[in-house]
């Protein structure tokens, strides 16, 4: 047997800024369709979460700079993922040396290229779990750093207690995410669990633009989105 408290303190040991564990039961029919059989097995999900630099997403209105650029993808994307995918295996390999099937969701995920998702949303489980909201950017927001935070997630067959619950959407009549899009990939619409992501989000208006900066500059970074959210620069503002 296994405890959430245990997990916890594991996450905790390694760094980890949000922890939580989710019941997947509610989602089932989304994980089945986005996913496939073998991850929609799982009925139950931790969800792993890491602060960005907020000095380094501060910097995001110069993203034209290659040094900012850069700066951007290594700390909040490279290096934040490869910590990520390590709290995740060590989870994993924890939950298994207790007799607990479980499987790591990478942070970094595109395995369909027409629909433009993972094998499974990281930003769910951690919604789930009671860890933010879905804002109208589809990013998971947070009421400790707004957006600015990347996930993991390690499905698993332990049998653990939930963490909370979904929490009520806190955008109000925000659009700031909305209006800073380069590309208007986002309609405003709020997020509903029942609807589909393209109400409110055209992937591959994005993914666009990033292939477009990629040719022209060399490095496709935006996170406009993120930066703008203001959950997460009152957060920034808040440090000395």
């Amino acid at each position: 047997m296994v405890s959430t408290d245990e997990l916890r303190i594991l996450a905790d040991s390694m760094g980890a800024d949000f922890f939580g564990v989710a019941d997947l039961s509610v989602a089932q029919h989304v994980i089945l369709a986005q996913g496939g059989k073998e991850v929609a097995q799982y009925p139950r999900a931790v969800s792993i979460g890491l602060k960005l630099p907020n000095a380094v997403v501060d910097q995001l209105p110069q993203r034209d700079e290659s040094p900012v650029a850069k700066l951007y993808k290594h700390h909040a994307y490279d290096v934040i993922n490869q910590r990520l995918d390590q709290i995740t295996s060590r989870i994993c390999g924890f939950l298994e040396s207790r007799g607990n099937r479980s499987f790591p969701v990478p942070a970094a995920q595109t395995v369909d290229e027409t629909r433009l998702v993972g094998i499974f949303s990281n930003k769910m489980a951690a919604h789930l779990a009671g860890l933010g909201w879905i804002g109208k950017s589809c990013l998971l927001v947070t009421p400790e750093a707004g957006p600015r935070v990347r996930w993991a997630t390690v499905l698993t067959h332990a049998v653990l207690e939930k963490t909370g619950d979904p929490m009520e959407e806190r955008c109000g009549e925000c659009a700031e995410c909305v209006d800073i899009c380069p590309v208007h990939a986002f309609t405003g619409r709020p997020f509903r669990a029942e609807e589909q992501r393209e109400l409110r989000f055209e992937a591959h208006k994005c993914k666009g633009y990033l292939n477009e900066l990629t040719e022209t500059m060399g490095l496709g970074v935006c996170g406009m989105c993120l930066f703008v959210c203001p959950h997460g620069k009152r957060a920034s503002e808040s440090l000395a």
